[in-house]
């Protein structure tokens, strides 16, 4: 999901506005803005005139690709808010095919719009080691045991199965029980816990405004924010060849008045990603409380941006994942500031 915003003016003083405007930025947020996301006086100062700047960031781990971006927004940011709660509305577009949100208590029936179809998963040729999809060995060989592959309804018996699976993940998640820790679709197991912990390593930014929030995703939902709001959802989206089913965890918790924090993170993917985690930063503009900064920052770990050519993809999925985040970004100002 795209989705993490804020931004800040600061900016040495080049007339009496721009010094008022730079005294009501938080010097934290400032500091994160400056030093950990690496945006330049130039860029703050474009962001004030209303326009995207974003940039790559440092990759710190392999297979990582890290994109950061920031615009202003003349709405409140509450609007903003509602918006990602209203979470099909706000991600809908061309390659988000299907969405919907997960209950307070997760049911079968929540993923009651979500076709698996045979490009989604096809259970007649998944093996442990070479699958189509992110699973265990063991929920792999339950598929070989429960379901005949000559059956005339195996799609059907399988899609069913991987919804009442996938289920079962997210219902582990929410209650804090035992869940998938390693995929073993491919040559190499993938533990996503580990490549969870190497991002949120890569992201010091969250823990300087906030220290509890990165234990909050590590550890949800033992060390859960009290006053954070959190919500799942699901989503089948386009990416590469075949599209990827994906379940996102997003939280909302306010640092102050003026600043309020977002993040989602990748609970499962049945595709590309080893693990993702995104960070907004939602901060009121300072001139008006109709009009408020947002920053966004993503930083993901795929499997397949790992070994020899791992540097010529994710040199091409970072410029890809650039284009997409002013895109998104300018799609978000433009809608909020419409209403």
């Amino acid at each position: 999901m795209i989705r993490r915003r804020a931004v800040v003016l600061l900016l040495l003083c080049a007339g009496c506005a721009a010094a008022a405007q730079e005294l009501t930025v938080e010097a934290d947020v400032r500091a994160v803005l400056m030093q950990q996301l690496r945006f330049s006086a130039d860029d703050l100062a474009n962001v004030r005139r209303g326009r995207v700047v974003k940039h790559g960031l440092p990759s710190r781990g392999p297979g990582e690709v890290a994109v950061v971006g920031a615009v202003r927004v003349r709405a409140p940011k509450a609007a903003f808010f509602a918006r990602v709660r209203d979470i099909a509305r706000f991600k809908s577009g061309p390659d988000v095919l299907q969405i919907g949100r997960f209950s307070r208590t997760p049911t079968l029936d929540d993923l009651a719009a979500l076709t698996v179809d045979k490009e989604d998963f096809d259970v007649r040729s998944c093996r442990v080691g070479d699958c189509g999809i992110r699973l265990t060995a063991d929920v792999i060989r339950r598929f070989q045991q429960e379901i005949d592959a000559k059956a005339r309804d195996v799609q059907a018996r399988g899609a069913q199965m991987f919804k009442e699976l996938l289920l079962d993940e997210v219902k582990a998640y929410v209650s804090g029980a035992e869940r998938m820790t390693q995929y073993d679709d491919g040559p190499k197991p993938v533990r996503p816990h580990d490549q969870l912990e190497g991002i949120l390593a890569n992201m010091p930014e969250i823990g300087a405004l906030m220290p509890e929030l990165p234990n909050h995703l590590r550890h949800f939902p033992s060390s859960r924010l009290p006053d954070a709001e959190d919500f799942l959802y699901w989503s089948k989206e386009k990416f590469g060849v075949e599209p990827f089913i994906t379940v996102t965890h997003v939280t909302i918790v306010c640092r102050s008045a003026a600043t309020c924090l977002m993040t989602t993170r990748d609970v499962y993917s049945s595709r590309y990603l080893d693990a993702s985690v995104a960070f907004a930063i939602a901060t009121d503009a300072g001139e008006t409380p109709e009009a408020f900064d947002l920053v966004y920052e993503n930083r993901s770990r795929a499997n397949a941006l790992k070994g020899g050519l791992g540097g010529l993809r994710r040199s091409l999925t970072e410029r890809r994942a650039r284009g997409g985040l002013e895109e998104s970004l300018k799609t978000i100002k433009m809608q909020l500031e419409k209403s």
